[in-house]
């Protein structure tokens, strides 16, 4: 009771002063504060085994409740995140060219053969061997190869998701396609190695011949490989998928509340990133403009399009988790007999391409490995924000990132483009039903004006749209209706006046969509949208 009554004088208190309201003059806000300067991050390393049990056992992170849903936050009034240290508006916002998208986040610094590779670290150990170099110009890289099994796949992968996450606004690293000979390879010094029981032992040419003898090699004697470049500042260890950093005063969201976290599922779901967790992000230590601030990044794409990074990936992959308890109960009631949707997936015989297939592919229940706090957490105006930007990338623009696989057999560009293009198309139709599927709204010539986004990718059929126009009190928060506008045309506003039109659509009553305009200078323009659903 206690506390009810001090909310409830808060409240009042903050409408007298008329410190509540809704829009502020730098509303919406595109970018970020400028970060806080950082002082003590920690490094951190997560074990990946107890973030599979302690995710599987029980979820951590805030859920929704029973009738109260939590909505996304470190949104703007459009509804967007802002850019900055998690991401960027990209392809959906300003059309990114063929040569852009391919280059994501820079293709001028591939790691020059023209000289030795200096081996500094190295990982004999684990389901994925590699190494670390530097090449002549002294520029580290991170080196990953394909398995024996399927040349061109975990290779190919990394390069087309990696670069698919950029254009939709996250953060990943600089990967490029090289090709070495063994005989480029040299030992730094002091290079050391873990054994299975984590002792370490100085690194020696019979440590580097057994991490090659467990990759492909090319019949011209070359191996094929991802080369990482090495991000900018200090690498810190992962993110995780819930809460925030301590050591860090930017990070005031909680991960599983973050819209672009959120609503990576589907991001994830598009590229079937079934190994979506948080050892495969990383946060940086980097310079910004009032002194350090933690950068937060995508990691490791090798296991995606039906990749397992070092073999063929499992059938069931975005079909189920590793361990599901309701569908463990199934199997054992129907003693087995009940077949999942995934088992009857057909794959084709391409060695690059791996279990990677559209036809049975279902955006709504795609899962990654184990359960993650943020996915459970979208909302279907979180999947709108995502889908919006999927549907974005046109059969040119999938085409042109898929090219920078270098797949050798046309096979397999044709068929991960054509995966990519159906799935694509899935995931817009499952989420365009969700909510009213407007957006891009802006004023022309005194009319409020909008994009159908089903109509526009050829995903739907439109909708009989009506309008409601009311005046806004801005400071209150409270809103009068306007008695006959209810057409496009904006109604007359005063100078720092505000006003919102209400969208429906009488083929979908619960849907709505709350356009806010002000005007300014003269001018009338959007500054607010809000999705019921």
């Amino acid at each position: 009771m206690k506390r009810l009554a001090g909310i409830l004088m808060i409240t009042l208190a903050c409408a007298a002063d008329g410190l509540c309201q809704k829009f502020y003059e730098d509303d919406p806000l595109i970018r970020e504060p400028i970060p806080l300067h950082v002082t003590n991050a920690a490094s951190r390393k997560l074990s990946d085994y107890y973030d599979i049990l302690s995710h599987t056992l029980a979820t951590p992170g805030e859920k929704h409740t029973k009738g109260v849903l939590i909505p996304a936050q470190g949104v703007n009034t459009l509804g967007d995140p802002m850019e900055g240290a998690w991401w960027e508006r990209r392809h959906y916002w300003r059309r990114m060219s063929a040569e852009e998208l391919q280059r994501g986040p820079g293709n001028e610094r591939p790691p020059a053969t023209d000289g030795p590779w200096t081996v500094v670290s190295a990982k004999t150990e684990g389901i994925t061997p590699g190494f670390v170099i530097l090449d002549r110009y002294n520029r580290r890289y991170f080196i990953k190869f394909d398995p024996p099994s399927n040349p061109e796949m975990a290779t190919g992968a990394d390069q087309i998701a990696s670069k698919i996450f950029y254009a939709l606004g996250y953060h990943v690293p600089e990967n490029y396609i090289a090709y070495f000979t063994p005989e480029m390879l040299k030992l730094g010094e002091d290079v050391t190695v873990e054994d299975r029981l984590g002792r370490k032992h100085k690194m020696t040419g019979r440590h580097l011949t057994e991490i090659l003898s467990r990759v492909h090699r090319g019949d011209d004697g070359r191996y094929r490989v991802t080369a990482s470049l090495a991000l900018p500042g200090k690498t810190i260890g992962p993110y995780r998928y819930y809460g925030t950093r301590r050591d860090d005063p930017n990070d005031t969201v909680p991960h599983e509340h973050r819209r672009d976290l959120r609503a990576m599922h589907l991001a994830c779901a598009l590229v079937n990133h079934d190994d979506s967790r948080s050892i495969n992000s990383t946060d940086v230590l980097e310079d910004g403009p009032s002194g350090k601030y933690i950068k937060h990044y995508q990691l490791d794409f090798g296991s995606t399009l039906g990749s397992a990074s070092d073999k063929i990936n499992s059938p069931r992959s975005g079909g189920e988790y590793l361990f599901d308890w309701k569908k463990a109960v199934v199997q054992l009631v129907t003693l087995g007999f009940a077949v999942q949707p995934w088992a009857r997936a057909h794959y084709p015989d391409i060695k690059a391409v791996g279990r990677f297939e559209s036809e049975k592919f279902d955006p709504d229940n795609w899962v990654p490995e184990y359960p993650n706090p943020a996915f459970l957490n979208r909302l279907p105006d979180d999947e709108f924000w995502m889908a919006k930007q999927i549907v974005n990338l046109r059969d040119e623009d999938i085409s042109a990132i898929v090219e920078t696989a270098e797949y050798s057999d046309p096979l397999a560009a044709e068929w991960i483009t054509r995966c990519l293009i159906e799935r694509r198309d899935k995931i817009g139709r499952s989420v365009f039903v969700k909510v009213l599927p407007l957006d891009r709204f802006k004023v022309n010539s005194g009319f409020l004006e909008w994009v159908d986004l089903p109509v526009l990718y050829g995903l739907g059929e439109p909708l009989e749209i009506r309008i409601r126009w009311a005046e806004f009190d801005n400071k209150r928060e409270v809103s009068r209706g306007i008695a006959g506008a209810t057409s496009a045309q904006l109604p007359t506003m005063k100078e720092g006046g505000y006003a919102v039109a209400t969208l429906e659509s009488p083929r979908r009553p619960r849907q709505t969509i709350r356009v806010y305009l002000r005007k300014r200078a003269g001018n009338e323009e959007v500054i607010g949208v809000e999705r019921t659903w």
